[in-house]
């Protein structure tokens, strides 16, 4: 009787269903949080849905409509010690920062001290930024819409740091850049718009920039929990602890500091705050008549000036604007914080959601929200972030790759035995282990290579996405070397054979 499975087989075997089933104990809850559609019955279960299946610890959030204000909160704003979310845990906004700007913008140029059309080199002589080759002035209205031509991947360019001077490094670094396009053409957002604003508020106040957001917006409304995260403050035990995704679970992560992106991303808050703001945003409460009139301009647009980015929707001072339904909104992310606000100008209604990581949680759950107060069915969890995704993808090809490491060191300690028959099986068996060596070498030099050879570098991905990168990589380096040894074995072993 012949022997169904050969003892290497039966090894192999086994080898793969210990990993499947190792890693279905590890991750029974992520996986089923993927299978699973979740429950959109009401507000709570559908919040909980979405925070389980892009593993978000803790969520809070502030509704208002037509004067009344109710919070949510859920999980964890630390979740070693079970700490839980309340409307005073801090958060960072990441991006919904940039409206607070661009409102420190319009109140400096309703008082006299510049104009929407000036150039930045009025105030930054050094920035000089080019379009093939050329010199070229970008406009103080054009940082505001992001149509500068400032390329997006110009992220990479500020520098991690918490020192005073970060902030002038961050625009040195750019000063020379190459524009994608003619400053005033295309709407290309680009987050360090923001922090050459922030530069030319210094320039013209003679204040640092978080100073100066403080004494004319914070304070007036009386946002006294908020405040800039520069790294040299003392740190408030309502502050939640920031999280990454790795492996479908959320992940403590103390992210680098950026203090020269501190105008596009860092202003810490609280959704007791966030009322605030929002009833500020909708002309409600006691608010001084200069920074409600600028609060009005900035909720305007002008077309000829503001960055287009659909039919209706247009960005304009720190904001993405809906001239149609007047209603304004913004998404914000850090390497591990995210936000969404959506506030109806109309139907004085609005959805401010905070979470401590980086997915699209606070914007998938504030527009259901949003669409649950208008009477509208909530959607589904779309897989469409990029994040979870990333994470998910890379965790499974992690598995592959152990699995593949398994096989190859198999092979490797039972020994490389080939059954060479005659002349045409030898070399098909030399030709078939050379360009698998081949591919191997080529494989291994892409698998430390890619990362250049798109618009993120290994900094980039090691700061904002998931550890199951790194880890994929090595095992992939370790595989290939393996598989560089093993074929190296065979055509040593088939040319022994002549």
């Amino acid at each position: 009787m012949k022997k169904i499975l050969s003892k290497t087989g039966t090894s192999t075997v086994c080898v793969i269903l210990l990993i499947v089933i190792i890693t279905t104990i590890v991750c029974w809850d992520e996986l089923g949080s993927l299978v699973r559609t979740g429950s959109y019955d009401n507000t709570d279960n559908m919040v909980k849905t979405i925070m389980s299946k892009t593993a978000t610890p803790g969520v809070a959030a502030v509704m208002l409509k037509q004067g009344k204000t109710e919070y949510k909160n859920y999980g964890y704003a630390e979740v070693k010690n079970k700490k839980r979310v309340t409307e005073e845990s801090l958060f960072e906004l990441g991006s919904t920062t940039k409206a607070f700007t661009a409102l420190a913008v319009i109140l400096l140029e309703n008082e006299g001290y510049l104009s929407y059309s000036d150039s930045i080199t009025d105030y930054i002589p050094t920035f000089e930024p080019t379009i093939k080759g050329e010199k070229v002035n970008i406009t103080i209205n054009q940082l505001l819409a992001h149509t500068s031509g400032i390329p997006p991947w110009s992220i990479q360019l500020i520098p991690e740091g918490t020192t005073e001077d970060i902030l002038e490094k961050t625009i040195h670094n750019v000063s020379d850049i190459a524009l994608d396009t003619n400053p005033g053409t295309a709407y290309n957002y680009a987050t360090v718009n923001y922090d050459i604003l922030a530069m030319i508020i210094e320039k013209v106040t003679g204040k640092r920039y978080q100073d100066y957001i403080t004494e004319k917006i914070l304070v007036p409304l009386g946002m006294t929990d908020s405040y800039f995260s520069t790294g040299q403050e003392k740190e408030s035990d309502k502050l939640t602890k920031g999280y990454r995704v790795l492996f479908g679970k959320d992940l403590e992560y103390d992210a680098p500091r950026y203090y020269g992106n501190i105008a596009a991303g860092y202003l810490v808050t609280n959704s007791k705050d966030l009322e605030r703001w929002i009833n500020a945003q909708m002309g409600i409460g006691d608010i001084p008549d200069n920074l409600l009139n600028a609060i009005q301009q900035s909720h305007q647009v002008d077309i000829k000036t503001a960055g287009y980015g659909d039919a209706n929707q247009y960005y304009s001072f720190g904001w993405s604007i809906d001239t149609k339904n007047r209603v304004v909104s913004h998404s914000g992310a850090n390497p591990n914080y995210s936000s969404q606000v959506i506030i109806n100008l109309e139907k004085q209604q609005a959805i401010f959601v905070l979470a401590n990581i980086n997915s699209t949680a606070p914007s998938q759950i504030a527009n259901n929200i949003y669409e649950n107060m208008n009477g509208n069915p909530m959607k589904k969890f779309n897989y469409d972030d990029v994040y979870v995704l990333i994470d998910l993808i890379f965790s499974f090809l992690v598995i592959v790759a152990v699995v593949n490491l398994c096989l190859k060191a198999i092979k490797l300690v039972r020994g490389i035995k080939l059954n060479i028959k005659d002349e045409k099986t030898r070399v098909r068996k030399l030709i078939g282990s050379s360009v698998r060596l081949i591919l191997s070498i080529i494989f291994l030099a892409l698998v430390f290579s890619w990362p250049n050879l798109s618009n993120y570098n290994y900094y980039m991905i090691k700061v904002w996405m998931s550890y199951s990168i790194f880890i994929w990589m090595g095992l992939a380096a370790i595989n290939c070397i393996l598989s560089i040894v093993i074929n190296i074995k065979r055509i040593v072993i088939i040319r022994g054979s002549l």
